[in-house]
Parts: C-alpha cells; structure tokens; sequence
C-alpha cells in the first residue's frame, strides 16, 4: 500500500454515525447536516483511516492509494 490515500466519503450513503471520528478524530469531521468528508483530499495511510473505513456501520468510506488508484478498501 501507498503511504498516501484517498478517502471518500459516499454522503447518499453516510448515516452520521461518527464511528469514523471515533476512530481517527484527526482525520474525519462531520458538518453541519451530520454528514462525515474526511478532513484533507489526501491522507497519510494510516491504521486509524483503515479502522475508521472499516468500522463504519455503512460501508460508506472507500479508500484508494493515492499514486495509483487502486481500491484499498473495500475489499473486492
């Protein structure tokens, strides 16, 4: 994997849950309508990031390597 990835958030999907935050606080935030976006286009990979995608009740966070694009997670 990549030491940088991009995180999306899927907002028609997001239900607000803030698990995301929960995990890495430093990499989430949730506005105003309790939609989460990560906090920078471009994150450092990171456990945190992974857990939070992981953890979220959704399945509403994708990460992909941010040289390449290829889908870190989900799994396919």
């Amino acid at each position: 994997m990549g030491d940088k990835w991009r995180v999306e958030v899927d907002r028609s999907v997001c239900i607000g849950s803030g698990m995301c935050i929960g995990s890495a606080p430093d990499d989430f935030k949730l506005d105003a309508g309790r939609q989460s976006h990560p906090r920078l286009e471009i994150l450092p990979s990171s456990d945190a990031v992974m857990e939070a995608a992981e953890s979220c009740p959704v399945e509403a966070i994708s990460i992909f390597d941010a040289e390449t694009g290829a889908t870190l997670f989900p799994p396919d």
